[in-house]
Order: C-alpha cells, then structure tokens, then sequence
C-alpha cells in the first residue's frame, strides 16, 4: 500500500468534509429565516433544533459506521459516506421547504460520521510511532476546514444563499470519486470482525471504552476536553463582541491567526514533540497548554491580551492526536472502528450538553465575570491533564497488536 498517498487521500476527505460543513455555517441561519417569513426567535429555535438533531445523528451513527468499517473495511464506508454527503447536499440546495432542508441536515449528520472512520483507517496504515503525526495531520485539517469554511461560505452566500450547497456537493463528490480510484482498503479480511448490534449502538460500543480502566480513563481525558473546546463556538462570538466590540472582520481575522496557529503545531511540530517527550508528557503539556490559553482569553480586559493568548492555546492541539495514538494502542486492529465510533459518540454527548453550560454560563456573569466560561473551559483541561496524570501513571505496553 502507498501509504502517503492513502494519508493525502485521508486528509482531503476529512478537510473537505470540514470544509463543506463550515461553508454552511454563514447560510444555513439566513435560509431557515427565509422560511420562517423574517421570525428571528422562531428562526433561532429551529436552528437550535437543527443542530441539536445533527449532534443527535452524529451519536447514533458513528458507532454503527465504526462497526460496519470493521466487518466490511474502511474504503466502502468512507466512499459511500462522501457519496452520500455529496448527494445530501445537491438535495438541500434544492429544497423547497423548511421540512425538507431539515431532512437534508439529518441525512448530512449521518454522513458526516465517517470522520471516525477516517481515524480508525490511520491507525490501520501506520506504525504507533508515526501515528501521533498523522492523528496531527488530521487535526490540521479540521482547522483549515473550520477556518476557510466559514469566509469560503460568507463569499458565495452574498451571491446566492444555495450556492455554497452547490459548492460543498461538488466537493464532496470530487472527492469520493477520487477515492474510488486511489484509495486502498487498509483492513485486510483476516483482521476484521463479525457486526454485532451490540457493538453497533451508542451504549454498546461505549462499553470497549470501560472494557479497561486506562482506556476509560483517557477516554474521560477525551470527554473533558471536547466538553471544554464547545465553549469556543457557543460564546466567542458574543463574547469578543460584547467585552471588545469586534465586528464580523475581526472576528474573522482572529478566526484565521487561530487557523494559522493550529496549522503550524498541528502541521508542523507534533511529530517532533511527540518523539522528544513522549505520548503521556504530550497529552499533558498539551491540555495545560489549553488550560493557559482558556486563562488568558477569559481574563484577558482588551483584544491585544486576547490574541496573546492565540499562539499558546494552538499547542493544546499536541494533547488530541497525542491522545488519540495512546487510545489505539489499547485496542486490536480489528476493534479500531469501534473505537473511533465510541469515542465519535462520547464526544457527541459533550456537544449536547456543553454549549448550553458555556451559554448559559456567560449570559449570567456576562456583567460581573464576563470570561467565566472560558475560565470554567480552562479548569476543565487542568482537571484533564490531572487525571492523565494519574492514569497513565504505570503505562504498562499495550497488550493487543496495534
């Protein structure tokens, strides 16, 4: 297997999966709007509801596409799902009503599992030392995604609302016919398992998580820090408006220096960190690394303060793929889907309930403690960077061939 070109292959699908969903961002509110005949409140309750259900789809399906990957391979379920995803969008960009644009994001929330998917085939085609690097890869594409989705969506939404679906299904098309041809299978039969229901729903393939007590632990380590990086798309916004009175143009501009930032760690340096101090000490710097930079936006009084803190939150992107190689490591090669669908699911469950904390949170102190959120996101990661502390204390070598 040409494995570099499999990895490029992996990062494309996972950037333009990003890229699709962050293109949608500017337009989606301003769409559903137009169907609620200009009812702001009536508009913001079904947004709410749009994402609360695509949260909902994320957690329900991510195990299930983990478990088909691991009895049928990775290949069929990425490509479908990039086929699928491609086609739902085609399907919202001609939808005539309300209830049919939300039958397209429930199918999109389906599709959008796959990124799963996409780790557990990392973990099939490299060596334990290398996966930390390409698990960083990965991560550099979600923030490029993220970034140059939403400016890319702003863009085409000024000339036609619809036209950023055009954009992000001809993507996502592009890119499964791609795949279809450069893309190799990376789980070879013998290593593949029977599907089971069992494993295949939410709560049963959350039990491989407490099937050890150092998986558990560090998949708690992943729960917190999902939890505390929601605060960053439910208050920033309104946050840096209200304490620095930023327009849409510096936001955005932050926005992109927090891109570039994650880019350069993510893209550049994990691999180097990785291999001076190793998985655990990474994870550690890493979430302590967040912690300062949450302190920093949380008390920082101006905007200047607030961008010093840009530069020391990206290294908090060591923690995740840091993370993510150790969590392999403690599964077979036949369970790696499993796990990733799993670990999709937990972190759906902090993307339900999270923003709401942080929202909640910042209206109430918004007069008194106005970066209280941010704070609590902070202590979070101090709490998590505790807990790997402890329970990577006697790192034992991982007893299933990776």
């Amino acid at each position: 297997m040409n494995t570099r070109r499999a990895l490029a292959f992996i990062f494309c699908t996972v950037a333009l999966d990003v890229l699709a969903l962050g293109v949608m961002i500017p337009v989606l509110p301003k769409i559903v709007l137009g169907f609620m005949d200009g009812d702001t409140a009536g508009a913001a309750e079904m947004f709410g509801l749009f994402a609360t259900v695509w949260a909902l789809m994320q957690f329900f399906c991510s195990p299930l596409l983990g478990a088909l990957s691991d009895r049928f391979g990775r290949r069929p379920v990425i490509l479908i799902s990039c086929l699928g995803l491609g086609l739902d969008y085609i399907f919202m960009a001609l939808a005539p009503s309300l209830l049919l644009l939300f039958v397209g994001r429930v199918v999109s929330g389906i599709t959008s599992a796959t990124i799963g998917t996409a780790f557990a085939y990392i973990a099939d085609v490299t060596k334990p030392e290398e996966r930390a690097k390409a698990f960083g890869l990965i991560g550099m594409a979600f923030g490029l995604g993220f970034v140059v989705g939403p400016a890319i969506g702003g863009l085409l939404g000024g000339l036609d609302p619809r036209l950023p679906f055009w954009v992000s299904a001809a993507a996502c098309l592009a890119n499964a016919a791609f795949g279809w041809f450069v893309l190799p299978e990376s789980l070879p039969p013998e290593r593949r398992m029977a599907f089971s229901w069992k494993r295949a729903n939410p709560v049963g393939s959350l039990k491989l998580l407490a099937s050890q007590g150092q998986l558990l632990g560090l998949a708690s380590v992943d729960f917190l820090g999902n939890f505390a990086h929601q605060v960053l798309p439910a208050v920033f916004v309104l946050y840096a408006g209200h304490r620095y009175g930023w327009g849409e143009a510096t936001v955005g501009l932050t926005l992109a220096f927090v891109g570039i930032c994650t880019a350069i760690v993510q893209g550049l340096l994990i691999g180097r960190i990785v291999r001076r101090i190793g998985p655990r000490w990474a994870v550690i710097a890493g979430l302590l690394a967040g912690a300062a930079g949450m302190s920093i936006y949380g008390l920082a009084a101006t905007g200047p303060w607030f961008w010093a803190g840009v530069p020391v939150m990206a290294f908090w992107g060591v923690a995740g793929p840091a993370l993510q190689d150790m969590m392999t490591r403690r599964v077979g090669g036949s369970e790696q889907g499993q796990l990733q669908g799993a670990a999709s699911a937990s972190r759906s469950i902090a993307g339900l309930i999270a923003p709401g904390v942080f929202a909640v949170l910042f209206a109430w102190t918004i007069d008194t403690v106005p970066g209280a959120a941010f704070l609590l996101a902070g202590g979070l990661l101090a709490a998590a960077a505790v807990v790997t502390w402890f329970v990577t204390a006697r790192t034992r070598p991982a007893a299933h061939a990776p």
